[in-house]
């Protein structure tokens, strides 16, 4: 394996290849298909995978801090990854298993993670402006501090999860759990709370209050 032109991007077709714990930092891997590759501990760091394809790939334990990362990852395994301070905005992320992985201050904003499992993870800061977060499992998140507006959290299991000082102004959380869940000082004017489950959950300093000039019913 020639890790020198994989790292420049040279080879283009990397389908089903091993690259486990392989230092790839700072490569530049854009449009290369990827899709159901071995990267388990790989280091990704600063990398670009503008458009590749890593759908099914197993990225267990991966290094991916400030990656360029908007590409298509549809039922990879991210557990335990890091993405922090990445550019993952619009990538594709359906079905992915993300437990436990970190997305600290990631930008995920049009981030597609519909039926993703995103137990426990530390997305404390991230941006998921618009992200399609529909029946995601969002057990035990630490969001504390991200950008949800606009976000489509429809049926999505946020049980447990830390929302204190969230923004989810506009978002959509019909029919979401939120049982348990930390909402301490969140933004939710013009949020859809419709058939949700609040049980438990901390509303102090939750402002629900409609925004001066919207429509009140």
């Amino acid at each position: 394996m020639d890790i020198a032109a994989i790292r420049t991007g040279t080879v283009k077709t990397l389908a089903g290849v091993n690259l486990n714990d392989q230092d790839l930092a700072n490569a530049v891997l854009e449009r290369v298909n990827l899709a159901g590759a071995s990267l388990v501990g790989v280091d990704l760091s600063h990398a670009c995978l503008k458009g590749s394809r890593l759908d099914g790939a197993n990225l267990l334990g991966a290094q991916l801090l400030q990656i360029d990362g908007r590409a298509n990852f549809v039922g990879a395994n991210l557990m335990q990854s890091d993405f922090s301070h990445g550019d993952l905005r619009g990538s594709n992320l359906r079905g992915c298993n993300l437990m436990s992985a970190k997305g600290i201050q990631a930008a995920l904003s049009g981030a597609f993670l519909s039926g993703a499992n995103l137990t426990g993870v530390n997305f404390a800061g991230a941006d998921l402006r618009g992200a399609d977060l529909r029946g995601a499992n969002l057990n035990s998140a630490n969001l504390k501090g991200a950008t949800l507006a606009q976000a489509d959290l429809q049926g999505a299991n946020l049980s447990e999860a830390n929302l204190e000082e969230c923004d989810l102004r506009g978002a959509n959380l019909a029919g979401a759990n939120l049982a348990g869940a930390n909402l301490l000082c969140a933004e939710v004017q013009g949020a859809d709370f419709t058939g949700a489950n609040c049980d438990r959950a901390c509303l102090i300093g939750t402002d629900f209050t409609p925004p001066l000039g919207s429509n009140q019913r």
